[in-house]
């Protein structure tokens, strides 16, 4: 088994990643899907601190919330991303500025 150490490594190197294709690109399915890596790395430390208490089952239970979550926030992002692409023929977000004073 690996230690703990190197799934925390792993998490927050997803979380750092995550969080620079949020901060960098413009383009919203790329900051989805950032927001995604964002997401599994808080899975892999929920999953991670559970090995550390394996006679409880908190962590893995709250990796199938997350996972729900992440699934729902998906399906409505992405719903929500096609409908300003149909409207504005754009899927940058600095292009869309109709609610801008």
């Amino acid at each position: 088994m690996f230690p703990v150490e190197h799934f925390l490594f792993l998490a927050a190197l997803l979380f750092s990643v995550g969080l620079l294709i949020i901060i960098t690109k413009r383009n919203t399915i790329m900051v989805l899907l950032g927001i995604e890596l964002l997401l599994n790395a808080s899975n892999l430390n929920l999953v991670a601190f559970n090995q550390l208490w394996p006679a409880s089952v908190d962590g893995q239970m709250f990796v199938l919330f997350v996972i729900i979550v992440a699934v729902c926030e998906a399906a409505v992002g992405l719903a929500i991303v096609l409908q300003v692409y149909q409207y504005y023929q754009t899927s940058v977000t600095d292009s869309i500025s109709e609610l801008k004073e």
